[in-house]
């Protein structure tokens, strides 16, 4: 896949659809326009809009719905998905197929009258083949929305009437959208999320600027600036050793090793573990979901689990859909992209025919806004039920007040929100419209809490990164009340929010910033996961982790936990220790072959003033880090590390040495007198 394509046309795309719905919304704003006359509830909802949220954000989000439904309809066109091709040609024609049928007397079902009426010249138009087009669009739009409600939200509304004026031209958004997303690229939805992280990307800098100028990081701008497309190799990697692992725990005789490059098989035999009986069981969050990465690859791994164990082919996708896959997102765009890329998934293995049958949905939760003021919460108690009403269900229904803010971060008071949920969803209160809406907002509610409830055997994420310098300050306030150990960063606070995910011996699989691994910073983070949890493996990627989002600086560690204390030793792999613009992939792939890793005993992290997780040390090592006479020796080492107290030599030599070469004299001063060895 051309990544470097799709970064440019992303980019520009978002400049051109921003250009053209701005264009367009002066157009139909202005005094006398056509729209006001034929279209005025559209109108009067697009005024609203701005007035709530600025003209900006409504260009942008405008532009980002039709980018998003473009990628889609050309996706499902390359696929074979589309009956009649919407933004593509038929083999050797110009125009889209569904207007070329259209101009062949050959309307879809149920398409407007006022299509035929341009096409045949009964409607003066300036250009009827691009008016009859952007009917024909809308109408095509529509009748995915049965199948996807996510993205294919039914048009009535204003954008319908923002929609881009040139999509037929060849310098159109849609014939640059042909260009980049072959029919070769469209055969891996990876595709969709490619061109996600890639379209965001210029948002993101402008946060980044931002920030240099004191500008924080208000909750729309979260996505935009925390967000990093992980690579393949990783989520496999993650994916493998957590859900993969579990699976073999469970089945000894399966052979799903043979498809995963990426496993580590154990050291030893296990037998205390996470019981399943069957594949419906095993419950799976990605809590910073982004555009579905992690899940689509679940997917995969899942289906081959199904498989093995015998299952119809035609009744799996359902299953998985149904039983095993939840991801939550605070970006309601992305979180419609990782719906159609799971959706494409069950397709890619159904067929079109009982693709179109199927009515299982992916469950993916957006995380929405929800205030009860005090004087709705007698109404919300009569909603309820005087049998649910509880102090805890209280504190949940007030805790999403800023659900786009905090995301998955958020602990629900109530432990488990199902059997509410269900009771509040089944109680009819008729023609009382006050309750009914009292009653749709405390199922939204439920509905968030019970996807951020503690009953996953395996969570996944790349979860967002941003430095509690750069959090606005609702966020800050908030996160270092509810997360003092871990407040430095949202992703550091991710590492904690897993372990309340996770069933007791459950997974986590994360990739994060390594810097968690060593800085005084994220010391509690470290005490508290080496206290309670397991690290089963971690693989030190350092730099060019993210290759193909120019990262070069962006210092990764991909890691498996489970939530079990002292449940052995970890295996921990050294890719920092390759050159920078070696391919980690590969690397790591390698030092599986030659069994070059380290496996350290997790007690002897804590012999270590600040519990650095110093993975490539000896036994040794850790003693002589316990002998205070050893250190005294070497006071005189390392210029400018503070050597007259050995605590805080030690955590300024793994903070500063870990990234600085200027200290590996003082390592190897420290380290290298034939007592102990270390590798540097």
């Amino acid at each position: 896949m051309d990544t470097n394509a799709l970064r440019k046309f992303a980019q520009a795309a978002r400049t051109l659809l921003m250009d053209q719905v701005s264009a367009k919304l002066d157009l139909v704003l202005a005094d006398g326009a056509t729209a006001r006359r034929e279209h005025p509830a559209g109108v009067k909802e697009l005024e609203n809009a701005i007035r709530k949220d600025g003209r900006t954000q409504v260009v942008e989000q405008v532009a980002y719905t039709w980018f998003n439904r473009f990628t889609a309809l050309r996706f499902m066109d390359a696929g074979g998905y589309t009956q009649v091709r919407v933004v593509s040609p038929a083999q050797g024609a110009t125009r889209p197929e569904i207007l070329s049928e259209a101009m062949a007397g050959n309307l879809p079902d149920g398409a407007p009258a006022a299509v035929q009426a341009l096409l045949d010249g009964r409607t003066p138009s300036n250009d009827p083949q691009a008016e009859a087009y952007r009917l024909l669009l809308v109408h095509a739009c529509n009748g995915w929305h049965a199948h996807m409600p996510f993205l294919f939200e039914e048009l009535d509304d204003y954008t319908e009437l923002l929609m881009p004026e040139d999509l037929l031209s060849q310098s159109s958004i849609l014939a640059r959208l042909r260009e980049v997303m072959t029919e070769d690229a469209c055969r891996d939805v990876e595709i969709i999320g490619w061109l996600y992280q890639f379209y965001i990307s210029e948002k993101k800098d402008q946060v980044f600027a931002g920030l240099k100028k004191n500008v924080k990081i208000t909750a729309e701008n979260i996505p935009a600036a925390t967000q990093l497309f992980t690579p393949h190799w990783i989520v496999r990697y993650l994916v493998e050793n957590s859900l993969g692992r579990l699976w073999l725990l469970n089945r000894q005789q399966s052979r799903l090793a043979e498809r995963m490059d990426y496993y580590i098989a154990p050291e030893e035999p296990e037998s205390d573990f996470l019981r399943l009986n069957a594949p419906e069981e095993i419950r799976i969050c990605d809590p910073a979901a982004g555009s579905g990465h992690m899940l689509t690859y679940a997917f995969d791994l899942l289906y081959a689990i199904y498989e093995e164990e015998g299952y119809d082919p035609a009744t799996i996708p359902a299953l998985i859909l149904t039983h095993n896959l939840t991801g939550v997102e605070i970006d309601a765009r992305a979180g419609a992209l990782a719906a159609f890329a799971l959706t494409m998934k069950a397709y890619a293995r159904l067929g079109r025919r009982r693709a179109l049958r199927m009515t299982a949905r992916p469950d993916i939760r957006v995380l929405t806004n929800v205030r009860f003021t005090e004087a709705e919460m007698q109404d919300v108690a009569r909603v309820v039920g005087e049998d649910l009403w509880t102090d805890e269900l209280r504190e949940t229904l007030g805790q999403f007040e800023e659900a786009t803010n905090f995301g998955s971060l958020i602990v629900p008071k109530l432990r488990d929100p199902s059997e509410t949920l269900r009771a509040v969803e089944a109680r009819d209160f008729g023609p009382d419209l006050l309750l009914r809406s009292v009653q749709e907002r405390v199922v939204t509610v439920l509905r968030m809490a019970e996807a951020l409830s503690p009953k996953y055997h395996v969570v996944v994420a790349n979860p967002p990164y941003m430095s509690v310098g750069g959090m606005n300050a609702a966020m800050k306030s908030w996160a270092e009340a509810n997360y003092s150990n871990s407040f430095s960063d949202a992703f550091s606070m991710f590492i904690e929010r897993t372990g309340t995910l996770n069933l007791p011996s459950g997974f986590s699989g994360m990739v994060t910033m390594q810097n968690w691994m060593f800085l005084s910073s994220f010391e509690l983070l470290r005490d508290d996961l080496l206290a309670k949890r397991t690290l089963r493996n971690l693989c030190q990627i350092g730099y060019n982790s993210f290759p193909e989002m120019n990262s070069k600086v962006a210092q990764a560690a991909a890691f498996v936990i489970e939530k079990r204390k002292n449940a052995g030793r970890g295996i921990f792999f050294n890719l920092n220790n390759a050159p920078q613009s070696a391919d980690k992939r590969l690397v790591y792939l390698e030092k599986i072959r030659t069994s070059d890793f380290f496996t350290p005993a997790p007690e002897n992290f804590r012999n270590i003033p600040g519990s650095p997780l110093a993975y490539w040390a000896s036994d040794g090592v850790y003693h002589a880090f316990g002998n205070s006479q050893l250190l005294t020796n070497h006071a005189s080492v390392g210029k400018g590390l503070d050597t007259g107290d050995n605590e805080k030599f030690l955590r300024q030599w793994f903070e500063v040495g870990q990234y600085d070469q200027r200290w590996v004299p003082c390592q190897k001063a420290l380290f290298g007198n034939g007592m102990v060895t270390m590798m540097l």
